[in-house]
């Protein structure tokens, strides 16, 4: 009888957790830990319950630290390096990313110990397991494999195929195809899709919806561009079971868009309303349980804020976050928008902040009639961004410290239009941050233990993913419904107010950490109309200007980007705005880079509008196959591989 604390598998040391169940109800992962279940508690419902509960921590894995950031969104059009350079590798493409880079293997070492987990659970389950859940049990084991393989294809192309448990130390392994790896995930998500419940019994739990929303994400991407050297047998059947599934799940599963875009990041409390929104299909679940947040949390809150605290009249505070400024807007960020009439912009960014020091408040210079005297007092804007374009002549580097202490301008008069930068006064460190993430129920101001969940699926996606599937078919008009059911969504409403502003800062007013009375950074507002140059509020819908009426509302729009990046015929139009579409719906949530290189739109994209994207090269389509936790490791017949036999299972030019 084997310990099961760690597996040896695939040369990854990969430690289990283990899970024992309890009656709560609240949140099924906060549980006791124990270490030491054996293999033969596998053959228990018991010890398979545990093992299931161990599968769902593993989601946690995507927003845990850096891996969740630097293998999704750098080195993409949507953002690039901000202040902190700590993973600048992965965004430059330069000499510094190689075989050896952590994140790339963290990713490779994760799935594989829980793709061992669900070989666990497929093996056991129908010999062992006699509770009333057994096909649940088997149908998380195989959406979980299945779950693991697609990210691992998405990242690495083929990989090691490996669908038995492994309980000893293994060694000798092989990659299979891609082709080999999809049929494989898609014969398991529809595994998972037949055995697992239309309903969840316990927030967090896996449903059919999941696995459908999964598989039709899958025929798409096997029926991308990045497979188009072997997948033409099966692109067209692959794009029809798109949209077949996703239409189960827009159609049949109870879940429904939001009605407002913010309400998927108005984060007010832990399980609060956002959390147990309609539109969430999977998310991963975490809480303010510290026994139970391991070793990291969820820590995407960190990346994505531009640093406010050592700016005049503030101090950084649990609202407005831990400013790790990783991930720096790029132009395109901004500018896929249209900011007068597309609500998701200013429901994405934080553009405003309140003074919330009296320690540093700035004074009236030398000369002035006031000099010497606080320009304002605190609970008054202290910084402002204006997200303005080029031909904007009201600012000047003269005039913006009459407006306010920290302000903060993309064009200044007579400035060019450059999708690079090179304009206004924003800085590495001062940008427009998105604010998707932001998490004020954190335990202490300087805390990285972020207590949201992570979004892994949510239905506007999978509104996307069959309208995707339908331009591909060339049906361009098939897919306007489901284009417009987002865009729609994304509109102002009539009545509603543009200069509205929330984010998940605002769990600080729930947070027993802090005082609610308390003068924070927080600020309910934004500068929709500052940046727009529009005087008077507008509270009349946009819907008219945001719906599409027709195909030619794409194929001839001027505001797509299509000459800069190469977008000539149709397909390849409808493609680009599609991208566009995913951007301005689904920004920051880690999964750019995956488009860019399924749809082989990474390169131009990336040179078009990332300042520091290259030297990209073809071989960045792919990741290179982790070197010391693989390639050192694993053997051939018994002896370590040649430089040959390495070379021969590392993708093409690394």
């Amino acid at each position: 009888m084997k310990k099961i604390t760690k597996y040896i598998y695939g040369a990854a040391a990969v430690a289990t957790l283990l899970i024992a169940p309890t009656s709560c109800k609240k949140d099924f992962l906060n549980e006791n830990a124990i270490t030491q279940l054996t293999t033969e508690d596998f053959k228990t419902t018991f010890g398979l319950d545990g093992l299931s509960i161990g599968m769902y921590q593993s989601l946690r894995f995507h927003f845990n630290y850096t891996w969740a950031y630097t293998t999704t969104n750098y080195g993409t059009d949507e953002f690039t390096v901000g202040g902190d350079r700590t993973e600048q590798m992965f965004n430059s493409y330069d000499a510094n990313f190689n075989t050896l880079n952590g994140d790339v293997a963290s990713v490779w070492d994760n799935m594989y110990g829980n793709i061992n987990s669900a070989n666990i659970m497929i093996e056991n389950v129908p010999q062992y397991y006699t509770g009333a859940n057994k096909d649940v049990r088997l149908g998380e084991g195989y959406f979980m494999r299945a779950f693991d393989y697609f990210k691992l294809v998405k990242q690495f192309g083929g990989v090691p195929l490996k669908l038995k448990a492994s309980l000893t130390i293994e060694e000798e392994f092989t990659r299979a195809s891609a082709k080999a790896v999809y049929d494989q995930i898609i014969a398991d998500f529809i595994q998972a899709y037949n055995l697992l419940p239309a309903t969840a019994p316990e927030r967090g739990r896996l449903t059919k919806w999941a696995a459908a929303h999964f598989l039709a994400k899958a025929y798409l991407t096997r029926a991308s561009e990045i497979n188009s050297d072997w997948n033409s047998a099966t692109k067209e059947a692959d794009l029809n079971e798109a949209i077949k599934y996703a239409d189960l799940v827009i159609n049949t599963s109870g879940h429904r868009l939001a009605t407002n875009f913010s309400d998927l990041w108005n984060f007010t409390t832990v399980d609060g309303a956002n959390e147990t929104n309609a539109e969430i299909i999977l998310a991963a679940q975490f809480s303010n349980n510290t026994a139970t947040q391991g070793r990291y949390g969820n820590q995407v809150h960190l990346y994505y804020p531009s640093v406010y605290q050592n700016l005049p009249g503030m101090v950084r505070d649990l609202a407005g976050g831990r400013e790790f400024q990783r991930l720096r807007s790029t132009d395109y960020a901004l500018d896929v928008f249209d900011r007068v009439n597309d609500s998701r912009f200013w429901k994405s960014f934080k553009t405003r902040y309140i003074s919330n020091n009296a320690a540093n408040l700035p004074k009236w210079p030398a000369g002035n009639p006031l000099a010497g005297q606080n320009k304002f007092t605190v609970g008054q804007e202290s910084i402002l961004y204006i997200v303005n374009n080029a031909g904007d002549t009201r600012y000047t580097t003269a005039n913006i410290g009459l407006r306010a202490p920290s302000m903060y301008v993309r064009y200044f008069a007579s400035q060019p239009e450059n999708m690079l930068g090179g304009h206004g006064n924003y800085t590495v460190s001062q940008y427009v941050a998105l604010s998707k993430f932001m998490d004020g129920s954190r335990n202490t101001v300087a805390s990285q233990f972020g207590q949201r969940d992570g979004i892994l699926a949510r239905l506007a996606e999978t509104y996307l993913i069959a309208a995707e599937a339908y331009g591909r078919l060339g049906n361009y008009a098939a897919a306007l419904p489901y284009i417009n059911a987002v865009r729609d969504r994304a509109a102002y409403k009539d009545g509603e107010d543009r200069a509205a502003y929330v984010d998940g800062g605002i769990a600080y007013r729930t947070n027993p950490a802090t005082t609610p009375t308390a003068t924070t950074s927080y600020s309910d507002r934004n500068t929709y109309y500052e940046s727009n140059n529009i005087a008077a509020p507008v509270t009349t819908s946009t819907v008219s200007s945001m719906h599409l009426n027709s195909v030619a509302d794409i194929l001839s729009s001027g505001r797509e980007f299509y000459t800069k990046v190469g977008a000539g015929s149709d397909a390849d139009k409808f493609l680009a705005f599609i991208l566009n579409e995913r951007s301005r719906e689904l920004m920051g949530e880690l999964m750019r880079w995956e488009d860019l290189s399924r749809t082989r739109t990474l390169l131009p994209r990336a040179l078009a509008f990332n300042d520091e994207a290259k030297p990209i090269a073809p071989k960045h389509l792919l990741r290179p196959i982790p070197q010391t936790s693989y390639l050192d490791i694993i053997k051939k017949d018994g002896a370590p591989l040649t430089a040959p036999e390495k070379a021969a299972q590392q993708n093409p030019g690394w």
